[in-house]
């Protein structure tokens, strides 16, 4: 009797797992860190967001009590609003009682250029010059004032100066002739309204920095 052999084939073998690269587990790590960030900074952002929309809703902005609004106000100290410059011939001259111009006298005229500084000075303001009531302020400021009468030495010079046969320039003539254009520099700037100008720009700026604050209604006087 003859016999018949069955081959059977073998089983494949089991299949491993894939190992991950050093290259794509890196990337893994990287990216679920950065998810967690993400998820951390939308944690905190959501909070802020919801506190940020009771606050709108409860119809309150901000919160700024009287001394911190003079405080503010106080800090700008000599706010300077305006600047008055002019230019003028000054003429000053020394006459002898006895002798004639020509042979005693001493005459000088000097061309100036010349400038007023104005504004407010804020370091004044006092607290009970600050009236308050939700959204609306009322602030009583300092009268406007000048701080500074000064001439430009690089553009003010001696025009003429004539001087007698029989006399010697004085040395304190131009010194005096100078002291005389500032005082007519500051009083031309006076006529001309230097403080109401200053006083309307001073009450531009602080309305302006009130309105920064929250205020909706500002009154300034």
């Amino acid at each position: 009797m003859s016999s018949t052999a069955q081959i059977t084939p073998d089983a494949p073998p089991p299949a491993r797992p894939r190992k991950i690269s050093g290259l794509a587990g890196a990337l893994l790590g990287i990216l679920t860190t950065l998810a967690i960030i993400a998820l951390g900074v939308w944690l905190v952002a959501g909070v802020h967001l919801l506190d940020l929309f009771r606050f709108m809703h409860n119809g309150t902005t901000f919160r700024v009590d009287q001394p911190t609004v003079v405080r503010q106000i106080q800090q700008l100290q000599r706010l300077e609003t305006v600047r008055y410059s002019m230019d003028k011939i000054i003429s000053g001259e020394h006459d002898n009682p006895y002798l004639p111009q020509l042979l005693a006298g001493d005459k000088l005229l000097l061309v100036v250029h010349g400038e007023v500084i104005g504004g407010i000075d804020l370091s004044k303001l006092q607290t009970t010059d600050v009236a308050i009531h939700g959204r609306d302020i009322t602030v009583h400021l300092p009268p406007s004032e000048i701080f500074s009468t000064r001439l430009d030495n690089e553009k003010t010079r001696v025009f003429s100066r004539d001087t007698g046969l029989f006399t010697s320039p004085d040395p304190n003539l131009e010194s005096q002739v100078r002291e005389e254009a500032e005082r007519e520099l500051q009083q031309a700037s006076l006529q001309d309204g230097i403080l109401k100008t200053a006083d309307q720009n001073a009450q531009t700026t602080i309305a302006s920095l009130l309105k920064g604050l929250g205020f909706t209604n500002v009154t300034l006087d």
